[in-house]
């Protein structure tokens, strides 16, 4: 059975609003086409398994927090259940949205969009065939809109606007408020917020002004139409809508200029405060604002990455502090009103700041640039990225987020890999530089370089972790290092082009190196490092893998074939075509059609799975392959992004762009006027001249299996994608017979027959059943049940272990099964080493990551009770000396299972 697509990391936001879940510990943050949600309590990160067609750009929030309303660029939606993780409805609003906000009693929602604001009732428990229906149309700015805020009534809601103003619109027809316009503004809205428990307004401006606003009326002071009234108006709305082809529901103009007869008898505002932020005038354009309206908080961003706290209405300030050189595109606060989140699109930031301590619950960036290589830790629980921003990340698969970063490479880092012992991460860069990076004390502690500068292009470590060798794109050399003195053993020389992979094999001391020079030279280590074999090939080499036990080798080349060789002996012993099955996009400026470009594009990574019966491949398109490498057949494709902001997506031109003076693509708009970038060029009205919108193009730069064998990752334009076998119900019987039912296997296992109890179950393979069965054996009786199980079995039972710890309780019983299983069977499963592996590592990785967290746990309870008898007897309570030793013996008893 495929994968599945399990998680996105090395991005945590893009573009958009970041929102707080209801109950203020988990934070929704808009990723490219999908959403992630971060669980601050926690310390996890999940990526929703669903996906707009475009980036979003607005996400709103139920109140309850069942539902989500997530709108892409232009304006289609989608209505997702957080509860199921699921998309419920589409809809498309035909043109951009600006701002989406649900009503506090969850009954309606307003959305924004051009200089309207539509109501919309929102979708309810009960089952509708159409989620989205329109009740009102607000007319009144001159401009598009920017923003929304509710009352806490839900009777009323307030729109920023672009043209300066912002409108009160009452969400039904009041007699006293229909539609109420305030200026008072120099510069476009961006925020506005209601008091609580009144209709008195702050509105916020990008000119750094704040304008306090006092209404004559409270929230009860709304009174309803006459029946009468809004009886007539309602017809007419209907006569209306009959000759118009899109329903428009109930339409309400506002007028900025109403008569005196219009306001008499209705609710009024008037400014009773206006303050400016920058008074210093080091900082010029707010973008972002968030209100809590309980503590009256509230907190502002600004183009310059500097952001304010203030307390209102007195606009006290509590902190201003800088937490970006970019702008602060987002800020939302929880519902307790001590966490605040922010969002830098700029670097792809996301931070939350807990005001009060003055300090971050989370702080979290992807690579600035895109990421170019990736390698897993050997037990699988650590990702290494590295990126073109010169930056190495090391990520926790389990957890998703990135625990620490590596600065020291002044240019693009090309290649990152782990040693054996998974506590070294290596990196090359174009910089001239391999670095080792030590993740215990989290520093550079070597630094390899050539005795000429040169770029480094691609980088490997022997399985010993003893030699480190680098490839260089300009000098055509291979450089050999000790990783134990720092020192350069050798440099190889012999290929006439840039060197673009090495790899070494696992099993025996031979490096194998690619080049554009179309060969592939295989370098003995023990020998010299003399040539052992030179492979000609018919195109330029890209990429070189050998298979895990070291038998096979793969070859990438710039013809799209992938070849296999049995480098022992210098003979091809298989090849696949693979430049059809890349299938490439068009680019929007392509002036050939995405057939014939295809021509020219291959494979750039490689990888073999776990066991060695199948390879992934991944190149400059949207698609990566798994191939079985036995039968030489596509086995999957898949698409790894269906987001059309990207680039060389679509396989045809897109006929709606193209014009009788070309494609719209050609036609640049400029930029920064929106964002609040500083004006750097003179005479410059609007924005940034020199600015160039570009569109990223999608490409999978490095695809890697996991040495579990459950998952793999890549690295693409769009972050990194992990893809993993561990995600849904799935119904997959193993030797199965019709005496074989969960009746017979309950029944089996009452009669304490617990090694046939357990192979029944293992035949149906239902998880539950498994464990069911696993967990009714008496601790005592696991030697017998374990001598005497089938060795077809073992292999499936350590298998069933390995994914148990990651969620069970029942450790030490667990730790009792693994231990008596791998005694007892531990010398046949040798012979089958090489198959077993990937299910060893994952056996490996869930008792190391178990074992650090216990024993830290033992660790500090044996402090404590060290440090209280040393109190208790500083005070004269002392204790009979012959009990302490077997305290301190019971507690390492705890830790001894997982040593």
């Amino acid at each position: 059975l495929p994968p599945q697509f399990s998680g996105l990391l090395g991005t945590v936001y893009r573009r958009g609003n970041l929102s707080f879940t209801r109950d203020g510990n988990s934070l929704l943050s808009p990723v490219g086409n999908r959403i992630s949600l971060f669980d601050l309590k926690n310390n996890k990160c999940e990526t929703l398994p669903l996906a707009t067609r475009l980036n979003i750009v607005c996400v709103g929030l139920s109140p309850d927090g069942s539902l989500a309303i997530l709108i892409d660029e232009e304006g289609a939606a989608l209505l997702v259940s957080l509860i199921g993780k699921c998309v419920i409805h589409q809809f498309y609003f035909h043109k951009p949205v600006h701002s989406v906000s649900f009503s506090p009693d969850g009954k309606k929602f307003v959305v924004t969009k051009d200089n309207l604001a539509y109501l919309y009732h929102a979708p309810g428990k009960k089952r509708e065939f159409n989620a989205f229906v329109l009740d009102k149309t607000y007319y009144g700015p001159y401009d598009e809109t920017t923003c929304i805020d509710w009352t806490d009534d839900s009777k009323c809601f307030a729109v920023g606007s672009k043209d300066m103003s912002t409108w009160v619109f009452g969400a039904e027809r009041w007699a006293n408020l229909i539609y109420y316009s305030l200026g008072g503004h120099k510069d476009v809205i961006v925020a506005c917020f209601f008091e609580e428990n009144s209709l008195d307004l702050y509105t916020i401006s990008q000119d750094a002004a704040l304008c306090v606003w006092q209404c004559d009326t409270e929230l009860d002071g709304l009174k309803p139409m006459p029946p009468k009234d809004a009886a007539k108006e309602k017809k007419a709305a209907e006569d209306d809508e009959e000759l118009l082809e899109e329903p428009k529901g109930e339409e309400i103009h506002g007028k900025a200029d109403s008569s005196e007869q219009e306001t008499r008898n209705k609710v009024k505002y008037s400014r009773v405060a206006k303050y400016f932020f920058n008074k210093e005038g080091d900082f010029n354009n707010l973008t972002a604002a968030a209100y809590h309206k309980k503590t009256h908080l509230l907190v502002t961003g600004f183009a310059s990455g500097i952001f304010h706290l203030h307390e209102l209405p007195d606009f006290n300030l509590i902190h201003s502090l800088s937490i970006s050189d970019q702008r602060i595109a987002s800020i939302s606060i929880n519902c307790t009103g001590d966490w605040i989140a922010f969002g830098c699109s700029g670097l792809g930031q996301l931070l939350v700041w807990e005001w009060q301590s003055e300090s971050y619950v989370l702080k979290q960036q992807g690579h600035f640039n895109s990421m170019v290589s990736l390698a897993y830790s050997p037990d699988g629980q650590y990702i290494v990225t590295g990126g073109e921003d010169g930056k190495v990340k090391v990520w926790n698969t389990s957890s998703s987020f990135c625990f620490v970063t590596f600065t020291e490479h002044n240019s693009g880092v090309t290649a990152v890999t782990f040693t054996s012992t998974g506590y070294v991460v290596l990196s090359a860069s174009l910089d001239g530089t391999v670095r080792a990076f030590d993740l215990h004390r989290y520093r550079n502690f070597r630094t390899f370089t050539s005795p000429r500068p040169s770029q480094f292009s691609c980088l490997v470590v022997d399985s010993s972790g003893e030699i480190v060798a680098a490839g260089s794109q300009d000098s055509f050399e291979i450089f050999i290092w000790s990783m134990q003195s720092g020192r350069l053993l050798d440099v190889l020389a012999g290929h006439e082009g840039p060197i673009s992979s090495l790899s070494f094999n696992p099993m025996k001391c031979v490096l194998a190196s690619a080049s554009w020079d179309k060969t592939v030279k295989l370098w003995d280590m023990l020998d010299s490092w003399r040539t052992k074999e030179t492979l000609i090939m018919n195109s330029d080499v890209l990429v070189v893998a050998f298979r895990p036990d070291g038998k096979e080798l793969a070859v990438a080349a710039l013809n799209g074939q992938i070849t296999f060789w049995d480098h022992e002996n210098a003979a091809q012993t298989g090849s696949i075509e693979g430049r059809h099955d890349l299938q490439m996009g068009r680019k929007e400026l392509d002036k050939i059609t995405a057939k014939q470009a295809a021509k020219g594009k291959s494979f750039t990574t490689l990888c073999y799975s776990a066991d060695g019966q199948s390879i992934l491949a991944g190149g400059l398109s949207k698609f990566v392959c798994l191939y079985n490498v036995k039968e030489q057949i596509l086995m999957k494709k898949f698409e790894i992004s269906c987001n059309y902001s990207l680039d060389a997506m679509e396989e045809y031109l897109d006929r709606r762009k193209m014009t009788e003076f070309g494609s719209m693509a050609l036609i640049d708009e400029g930029g920064g006027g929106d964002e609040g970038v500083a004006i750097p060029l003179p005479g410059v009205k609007r924005g940034d001249m020199s600015y160039r919108h570009f569109k990223p193009e999608i490409r999978v730069t490095c695809v890697r299996f996991c040495p579990t064998g459950r998952s793999w990752a890549a690295t693409t334009t769009e972050g990194l994608l992990l893809y993993s076998l561990d995600s849904g119900l799935i119904f997959d019987p193993f030797e199965l017979d019709i005496d074989v039912t969960p009746r017979n296997i309950h029944k089996t296992l009452s009669q304490k027959e617990y090694t046939m109890a357990i192979v029944m179950a293992f035949k149906l393979n239902e998880k539950k059943l498994i464990q069911e069965v696993i967990e009714a054996v008496p601790s005592s009786e696991v030697d017998v049940v374990c001598s005497s199980l089938p060795d077809l079995y073992v292999e499936k039972l350590l298998e069933f272990l390995a994914s148990a710890f990651e969620t069970s309780c029942h450790l030490e019983f667990y730790l009792i099964w693994a231990h008596k299983l791998l005694m007892l069977h531990g010398q046949k499963l040798k012979t089958r080493s090489v198959k077993l592996l990937p299910v060893i590592q994952f056996l490996q990785k869930s008792i190391q990551r178990h074992f650090e967290d216990v024993s830290k746990l033992c660790e500090w309870n044996i402090y404590n009770i060290k440090y209280a008898l040393a109190i208790s007897q500083q005070r004269g309570m002392k204790r009979p000396a012959e009990e302490t030793p077997g305290d301190e013996e019971e507690l390492d008893s705890d830790s001894d299972y997982l040593m």
